[in-house]
This record gives C-alpha cells, sequence and structure tokens, in this order.
C-alpha cells in the first residue's frame, strides 16, 4: 500500500478529475507566474461564452491583446475585488465582460444554463507559483484560469497533520506573491489532514488565524463534539473535496456565500487617530454551509408549511447564517420554475443583524430594495406596503403587526418564509398570533371547518364572519414556513418549531452545539476562570419598635436594605475594580473590556457613582466608567437617564446608540441592568462581574456575551456575587449539546383551566355570548360598541371585587394562565371549538379590566442598621458541565398551583432569622471598633453637625470627616490598644471603617434638630 503524502493528493485529484468531481487537469506551462493567472485558458472561456463582445475587443485594441485584457480584468480585480470580479464581471471602454457564469435558478433559460456549463475548474498539483523560488503548494484550484483555492496536504502516517499546514502557510508562503494576495487570486486556503481541515482566507504571516473547518464528531448538523466521524467509504475529510470543493458547490460558494466583510475601525498612530476599513473575506463554516443546503433541499422537496428548528451556538456566525438563508429563500424556485415563497420576512430586534443582512446580500446581488429593513423612521405601514408589494427580504420587528395585521392583502396563492431570530417565548404571545392572523392563507383551514360544520363556506362566513375568520388563523399553514434561529431552545420553541420524532419527542431541524463550537476554538468556554463570592452581613433593627409584617417581603427589604447598602456596595466596588485591573486590563493586548451585571437600575446608578468614587480616591486613570439602564431612575430627589451620566472623553453626551461604539473605541467597563445582556456583539468583552440573580436561558445569554473570539483573547473571566456554581452549572447544561422536548403538550388541559376559571362564577355563557354578539358583529365599530361591551363586563367586576384576598389573587393567576396558554396552543394546533374562542375572547378583555392589587410597601430603610459585613471567597476555577443532559419536560397542567399562606412576623424575628446564616462569621470586635468610634465621634465633636448641614456629602466625607476620624482613632488607640489595633495593622479595614461611619454620621447629623 502506498502511502505517502503523494498518494493522498492522487487520491483527491482523481476524484476531481471524474464526473462527478467536474474538474479537468491543470497544465502549469499555461501559467503565468508574473500575472498569477493562465491566460490561455481565460481567453477560451472569454472567446466561447462571450463572441461578441472579444471581436469588439479585438477589434478596438488591434495589438497586444492579451495584455491589454490581462491590464483590464487585473485592474477591475484590483480596485473592487476578485470576489465581485467574479460576480459581476468587469468593463472595458463599455464592453461588459463576464470572468464566470452561475448557475441559474430555474430552467426558463437554457441559454445560461449553457454558459454555466462553460466553466472551466482546473486541478493542478504542485503548484509552482514563485518567479522567485522553486516553492509549490500541494494542489491549487482555478476557475476560468484564476486560482481561487489553496490545499496543503498533510498525512499523519508520514508523520505530519494541519499544525504542519498552517506553519507552512504561516512562514513559507510570502503574502507579497501575486497569487496570495488577499481577494486577488486565492480566496481561501485549506490545510488538510486525514482526519481534520482548517481553513483561512488570509496569509499574514505569523498573524495568519485559522478556522476549524470539521462537520463534527457525528457528522454535520447532529449533536457532537469537534472533529469527523469515522467515513466507511474513505478519508474522513473526504466531505471537502465531494461536498465542498466539488465544481457545482464551489461555484454555488463564489455566487451566495462568500462576502466581504468591511468594518471602520479606529486606529492611532504618532498620537493621532485615524478610522481604516478593515476588510475581511467570509467565507462560510462547514456548519453554515451545511445548515443553508439543507434547508434549501429540504424546502425544495416539501414546499412551504413547515417549521425548522435551528440549534447555532451563540457566537458561532447566526447573523450570517441568517443572511445566506434568506437570500438563499428568497431566490428559490420549485420543480415548476415558480418562486417558492412570495416574501422572506425576517423578525429581529437586533440593528446589527439588520446592517450585516444589508451588506452581506448586497455583495451577491445588486438589485436596488432587495431588502427593505422597517427600522427606525419606518412605520407599521410601511411593513404593510412591503409585504403587499411583494418585497423578498423583509427585515421587522414582531410588534409592528398587531397594528397592520387586517390590512395585508389576501394570501391566496401567496407562501411566507418567516425567519426568527432568537426564537422564544415573544413567538407565542399576541403579537405571534397576528403575525400569522397577517400572513396565513386561510383558504384550506376554512374548507376543513366547513366539512366539520356540514355546511358550505360562504355559509359560514355570512353568519359569523369576524368570528370565523379568527379561528380559521389557528394552527399550521401550508403557505407559512417558519426558521427558527436560537441557541437556547425553550419548551415551547421545541414544539412549536422542532422536528418530531417517533417517538413524539421534538428535536432541532439542525445542531451546532455549545459543546462542538468550543472545543472546535469557535467560541470561548465562559465557564472557565469562575470565581465566586459569598457576602455575609447581620443586620439589626435601629428602632424599639418591632412591627409585624409579611415575611416574604420583609425578607425581600432587607436583602434589597443590604444590597444596596453603601458599605457593600463600597465593598464589593473595590473588588471588582482591583480585579479588573488586576487580570482584565492586562488581556488582549491591553485593550480588554468589562461588563458589571446589576440587580436593578437603581443598582447600576449607585454602582456608577461608587466606581467614580473609588476611582479618584485611589487616582487611577486606567479605568473608564459607562452605565446603560432605560428610562428614568429616581434616587433620591435626582432623577438620572442614560444619556445625561454617560459623557465622551470630550466632554459630550453619549446618546443610546452611540453607546455600543464609545465602549468599543474608548472605554473599558460597563455597569448594565437588563441591557445588552442579550443581543450584545463585542469581542473584546473579557470579564464579567455579576451582582444578579441569573437563571435557566437568562444566564446563558448573560454569560455568553463574553464567548466571542478575537486574536489575542485566549481566555475570559467570571465574578459572581450572587449565584453559586451549582446554579450556574444547572441553568448551561440543557443548551450544551443538542436540547430536545420529551413529548407534546396536552393540549386538553385548556378545558381543565377552563373549568377553573368558571368554578369562581363571576360569568356565566349568557355573559360571553352577549359580550361576543357585539364584539364579532359584522360591520364597523360604532361610537357605542366598546362602551356596551365595558358596561357588560361592569357586573362580573364588581363580582370579581367582591372575592377575599385569596380567591383574587388565584382567579387572576388563573385567568392569566389561561390566555397564555390558550394563545400557545392555537398556534400549535387547529382546534375549531368556537365556545372555547369565544370565551378566551371574553377572558382576554375581562382580564385588562381587573383592578391591579395594591402592592403592600415596606419601607425598613430607617428601621434597620447594618451591623456586620464580610465578603468571602467561595470558589475559583471550572465549572464543568455533563453532556447527554435530558430532553425538556412539558408543563402537565395550565392550573397554578394554590398560594400558600402569606406569614406574617415581628421584624425582629424575621431579621433573626436571616442573620442566622451567618452565624459565626464575625468577630466581635469588629463591632466595638465601629460602635465605640461612632459614639465617640458624634457626642465629642459639635462642630461637626454644622459641617455636614453646610457641605455636600463628598465635600463632608473626603476633606472634612477624615481628620475628625483620625482623632478620634488614635485616642481610642490609646484608651484601648488591644481593641481598636485592627485599625492600623490594617490599612483597607481603617478605610472601610472610616467610610462607613462617615456616610451614617452625615445622614444623622444633617437630620438633627439645631439651634
Amino acid at each position: 500500500m502506498e502511502y505517502k503524502e503523494i498518494r493522498f493528493e492522487q487520491d483527491i485529484e482523481t476524484f476531481l478529475l471524474s464526473p462527478a468531481g467536474g474538474y479537468q487537469k491543470g497544465d502549469l506551462k499555461k501559467y503565468d507566474k508574473d500575472r498569477a493567472m493562465d491566460m490561455e485558458t481565460l481567453i477560451s472561456f472569454v472567446k466561447t461564452t462571450q463572441p461578441k463582445e472579444w471581436d469588439r475587443f479585438e477589434r478596438m485594441t488591434v495589438s497586444d491583446v492579451e495584455k491589454k485584457f490581462f491590464k483590464a480584468i487585473n485592474d477591475a480585480i484590483d480596485n473592487f475585488g476578485l470576489i465581485h470580479v467574479l460576480r459581476h464581471g468587469f468593463k472595458y471602454r463599455g464592453i461588459d465582460f463576464k470572468a464566470a457564469y452561475f448557475k441559474p435558478e430555474s430552467e426558463l433559460n437554457m441559454r445560461l444554463w449553457d454558459l454555466y456549463n462553460e466553466n472551466v475548474l482546473h486541478v493542478t498539483r504542485q503548484f509552482r507559483y514563485s518567479t522567485q523560488n522553486n516553492n509549490s503548494v500541494d494542489m491549487v484550484l482555478s476557475l476560468n484560469g484564476i486560482p481561487i483555492v489553496a490545499l496543503e496536504l498533510k498525512n499523519q502516517i508520514t508523520g505530519q497533520s494541519i499544525d504542519n499546514s498552517k506553519t507552512q502557510y504561516m512562514f513559507d508562503r510570502d503574502p507579497k506573491e501575486t497569487v496570495f494576495h488577499f481577494n486577488k487570486r486565492i480566496l481561501v486556503y485549506f490545510g488538510v489532514d486525514l482526519y481534520n481541515v482548517v481553513m483561512t482566507t488570509k496569509l499574514d504571516g505569523k498573524n495568519t488565524y485559522f478556522l476549524p473547518f470539521d462537520q463534527g464528531s457525528n457528522g454535520a448538523g447532529v449533536n457532537g463534539g469537534k472533529g469527523n466521524p469515522q467515513n466507511p467509504e474513505g478519508y474522513a475529510t473526504a466531505y471537502l473535496w465531494e461536498k465542498v470543493l466539488q465544481k457545482d458547490s464551489l461555484l454555488d460558494i463564489i455566487h451566495r456565500f462568500i462576502h466581504l466583510q468591511v468594518k471602520e475601525v479606529k486606529t492611532e498612530k504618532a498620537g493621532k487617530e485615524k478610522i481604516e476599513k478593515k476588510k475581511t473575506l467570509i467565507f462560510p463554516r462547514y456548519h453554515q454551509l451545511d445548515v443553508v443546503k439543507k434547508l434549501v433541499s429540504d424546502v425544495k422537496v416539501s414546499g412551504s408549511g413547515k417549521n425548522y428548528l435551528i440549534q447555532h451556538s451563540a457566537g458561532s456566525g447566526k447573523s450570517n447564517s441568517i443572511a445566506w438563508t434568506s437570500y438563499r429563500l428568497a431566490s428559490l424556485h420549485n420543480e415548476d420554475n415558480k418562486s417558492i415563497f412570495a416574501s422572506v420576512i425576517i423578525v429581529t430586534d437586533r440593528k446589527v443583524l439588520d446592517d450585516q443582512l444589508q451588506d452581506t446580500i448586497s455583495s451577491f446581488d445588486h438589485q436596488p430594495g432587495l431588502v427593505d429593513t422597517i427600522g427606525e423612521g419606518k412605520t407599521s405601514k410601511d411593513l404593510r406596503d412591503a409585504i403587499n408589494d411583494g418585497k423578498r427580504i423583509i427585515v421587522t420587528t414582531l410588534q409592528k403587526f398587531p397594528v397592520i395585521y387586517q390590512e395585508i392583502d389576501a394570501n391566496k396563492g401567496r407562501n411566507f418564509a418567516i425567519i426568527v431570530d432568537e426564537a422564544h417565548s415573544s413567538q407565542t404571545g399576541q403579537s405571534a398570533m397576528k403575525l400569522k392572523t397577517a400572513l396565513a392563507d386561510t383558504e384550506e383551514a376554512l374548507r376543513e371547518y366547513a366539512e366539520i360544520e356540514g355546511k358550505a363556506e360562504d355559509e359560514l362566513l355570512d353568519e359569523e364572519d369576524k368570528l370565523i375568520q379568527e379561528i380559521i388563523t389557528h394552527g399550521k399553514h401550508k403557505n407559512l414556513s417558519f426558521f427558527a434561529f436560537t441557541a437556547t431552545p425553550k419548551e415551547k420553541t421545541l414544539e412549536m418549531f422542532g422536528t418530531e420524532a417517533q417517538d413524539g419527542s421534538f428535536h432541532p431541524f439542525h445542531v451546532y452545539s455549545m459543546r462542538q463550537a468550543i472545543e472546535e476554538g469557535f467560541i470561548l468556554d465562559v465557564l472557565k476562570n469562575y470565581m465566586t463570592y459569598r457576602t455575609c452581613f447581620r443586620i439589626a433593627k435601629n428602632t424599639p419598635e418591632n412591627p409585624e409584617v409579611p415575611v416574604s417581603l420583609a425578607a425581600k427589604t432587607v436583602k434589597r436594605f443590604e444590597s444596596l447598602h453603601p458599605h457593600n456596595l463600597q465593598q464589593k466596588t473595590a473588588i471588582i475594580i482591583e480585579h479588573f485591573r488586576d487580570i482584565t486590563k492586562n488581556k488582549i493586548n491591553g485593550r480588554a473590556k468589562a461588563m458589571v451585571v446589576t440587580a436593578s437600575r437603581l443598582h447600576a446608578v449607585r454602582y456608577y457613582h461608587e466606581f467614580k468614587r473609588y476611582i479618584e480616591k485611589m487616582e487611577y486613570t486606567d479605568v473608564d466608567i459607562l452605565v446603560a439602564f432605560s428610562g428614568i431612575v429616581k434616587d433620591g430627589e435626582t432623577d438620572y437617564t442614560e444619556t445625561a451620566i454617560n459623557m465622551s472623553k470630550d466632554g459630550n453626551s453619549i446618546g443610546e446608540k452611540q453607546l455600543p461604539e464609545a465602549f468599543h473605541d474608548d472605554f473599558n467597563m460597563l455597569i448594565v441592568a437588563e441591557k445588552y445582556q442579550t443581543g450584545f456583539d463585542e469581542p473584546l468583552l473579557h470579564s464579567m462581574f455579576i451582582d444578579k440573580k441569573l437563571k435557566g436561558v437568562k444566564a446563558v445569554q448573560t454569560l455568553s456575551r463574553l464567548n466571542r473570539i478575537h486574536p489575542g483573547k485566549n481566555d475570559t473571566f467570571i465574578l459572581d456575587f450572587v449565584n453559586t456554581t451549582e446554579e450556574i452549572q444547572e441553568a448551561f447544561e440543557p443548551f450544551y449539546e443538542e436540547t430536545s422536548l420529551k413529548e407534546e403538550i396536552d393540549v386538553n388541559q385548556i378545558y381543565v383551566s377552563q373549568h377553573k376559571l368558571r368554578d369562581y362564577q363571576l360569568y356565566n355563557d349568557d355573559d360571553v355570548e352577549k359580550f361576543v354578539k357585539i364584539n364579532f358583529k359584522p360591520g364597523n365599530q360604532t361610537a357605542v360598541d366598546l362602551g356596551k361591551m365595558t358596561s357588560l363586563l361592569k357586573p362580573v367586576v364588581d363580582r370579581y371585587n367582591d372575592l377575599n384576598a385569596n380567591d383574587k389573587y388565584m382567579f387572576r393567576r388563573t385567568i392569566r394562565d389561561f390566555n397564555k396558554w390558550y394563545t400557545y396552543i392555537t398556534q400549535i394546533t387547529r382546534m375549531f371549538d368556537v365556545a372555547l374562542h369565544k370565551e378566551f375572547t371574553f377572558t382576554s378583555y375581562f382580564s385588562r379590566l381587573i383592578p391591579a392589587t395594591e402592592m403592600e410597601k415596606l419601607n425598613l430603610d430607617e428601621k434597620l442598621k447594618l451591623e456586620f459585613y464580610k465578603l468571602e471567597q467561595t470558589f475559583k476555577g471550572d465549572i464543568t458541565l455533563n453532556p447527554n443532559s435530558p430532553p425538556l419536560d412539558n408543563v402537565p397542567t395550565f392550573v397554578p398551583g394554590e398560594k400558600e399562606d402569606e406569614k406574617r412576623d415581628l421584624l425582629e424575628e424575621i431579621i433573626k432569622k436571616i442573620n442566622q446564616r451567618f452565624e459565626g462569621m464575625f468577630n466581635d470586635s469588629d463591632r466595638v471598633i465601629v460602635e465605640a468610634l461612632y459614639n465617640k465621634i458624634l457626642k465629642n465633636d459639635k462642630n461637626l453637625a454644622k459641617q455636614a448641614r453646610r457641605n455636600d456629602s463628598e465635600v463632608f466625607e473626603r476633606s472634612i470627616f477624615p481628620k475628625t476620624f483620625e482623632r478620634a482613632a488614635q485616642e481610642s488607640y490609646s484608651e484601648s490598644m488591644k481593641s481598636f489595633s485592627k485599625l492600623f495593622e490594617d490599612k483597607a479595614f481603617y478605610n472601610t471603617v472610616m467610610e462607613v461611619i462617615a456616610r451614617e454620621a452625615y445622614k444623622n447629623l444633617r437630620t438633627q434638630k439645631h439651634n
């Protein structure tokens, strides 16, 4: 058996030269090393496919025809890039030339097919490319004489692997050689061995960045890790030449996938800021290529009406996958050469996707207006017009559909592909129902219902037109195909969009798992370098009163008091900033950034001010912070907004839309409250400091902000003050590999929920019928209709108000769950239950009229004081995820559980129980120090109260109080060296005690009565 590299090379060539491969054998004698092109093949292709243009060119040039033709195409490549010239051709003095032809969408024009078949693809082994030396690339693939793909082949049997091919590309292939110029000749470079494939689109010496191009350990699109499966028919890496580089496939990739991404980046040279355009050639990763091809193939066979769930890990390039999918679906034809979809509608809330989609598709297709983005500055009416006008690709938000769902033209014969970006619970609510109502072709559903009722379709519509129109929009429709992309599918997402297996379980159509993405190096493992802290504290009652209060509410209030206490924020601020300066600041070549995740908007504002104070006190110049929160936050007498707080380096306000760019360019820490925890893509984000309880999908989405790869970014860091390692592990494990659903939901539980509602005897069938008679009456709404409906509901609301507090609470939960689950189940099935739909219509209105329960308010701030406080590190290391997480379970019932009786207890007892968790954590001498100093200062310094009233807190705490504190501390030390020695042995303890007492003293002294 021959086993050397030359045999590997020969076997690949054998396939490519076969009819299945579609290549011809290349001849190096025809290759011009100076021009990095086979002009003989290129000119032959042009003469064959464009004879009139060539004749005109020859008549125009007379002499040096080949030289001038080379200059024409080479100038175009230099100006616009090779990928543009291959797709769109080039011009010479008014003559349009094509460098390649691509497969037409339909068979209506056979001339285009003939031109496509004239493309010549060559495979050339030991491709000697240089005029300077005798170096050669193992294999080069050329299109019509232009080299476009390079392969360096390695063989483990002879002691080499893809690592050797990487080294060869980095150090033995000079990027200055014409054939290696970025986007001028070779477009993609593969390193291939017997088991693995890597690729890059740009040679950049030692900085060349390679991406794995493997299928996954179990094959493409299924659950697994890195690598490739065993191939019983040949090489494990044969998919590269058999499926990717095969003639039709490679031409399709050039036509519809490769994308030149251009981003503006700020650079600084010699102290001057400069904006440069960074160009990246995006070649699809294998999982992206695979999912688009499999989706297109399935739609061609199945037609419209099927749903697809794509579970692709965060950071794996979903935006590009969506762009490629939408472009392919928009131009997809069936066997009858007719477009399958009238429009592709992308439902998203991400501006990043809007911009990327526009740029990506415009690089494929220069048709103006192919993509219509209904974003800022556009209204729901613009969406209506785009759908009615049949725009090919429409990008919008889900929230625009409820406004215009009744204004969309009849959809008979019109199919829609709906791509859902980050499919979650929003797809199961009222807005999603209105989307279906707007787009569904209900003719088939109406026919089915008429058969059940034994009536003619026209007769049904005449009787209860509006009611029937709503009912027949339920369930799935043959003219609607949903393509849902998410990294973290929930139960509803799986049942609504997933594929049902023979055993009744639901699975994604295509999987690129978190595990595979991490193992392949596409994303970083954010659970490496995880650190947790435990906050220990003791609260004391600061009042002689001992009121009886609700236990759960009081416990939350005490915890909030502790979490917002200045001492807590001071301690955590110090830890965060010092960790940032010790760990984060030095990462990614000094460019790393951090995010601080807070529990509320007020926490975010308080943290921001505490950060500023600490930075100023420590005189740090290397920490620059921004804060992100929505709306207005009131703290005491002051109102704060994000825009008013955030200031650029030159003193200008940073707008909400400018914040991501400002953070990327000029700041390195971002404090957030809800915002930027999902959909935020900042590759320089390295560290996260968490002071918020995170659960389930929210935990995965938040922490995944760190996982983006970037040159020089080798790891991440998380410091968590609130969540345990077990809680984070539990949140991540369902989404580490493929997420599945055990079984479908029990739709009949809706009747149990309906029965539970009726048990309260607030309304009956007669109430429902009277109400829906007005709601669904023929014709337009009159001036009295709404009044009549609300008048009918008034007695029902009165009966609700007569219920006791517990029954009110349970009824509200029951009606909320009934409405929520009915909305969901009618999207997955068509029940044709008129009575149930009438009740849902009634309860939807009724639930809005139920008075909101006044939440009991409890303000304990003046009744509590923080006696002891301690932060201790509890974990440092990696959180390991277990594969093979069990399937998710559907909810067993739509009826809420009974409410537990609200217990009440004396405040002192509640505080005692809270403090018991940290029994034995504190030293009584700590208490002695703080209390003794506090009492000494307030008792002995009579002038301090005047200073507190005359100055703001900052001046008081920083300029006035330190001297008073120092004097009192020294006096106390001289009186009792044993008790107060800790103050002078631990500088951090000294500063902390001083800051705590200063805050408390300032607050108390300002409120004291004065003469």
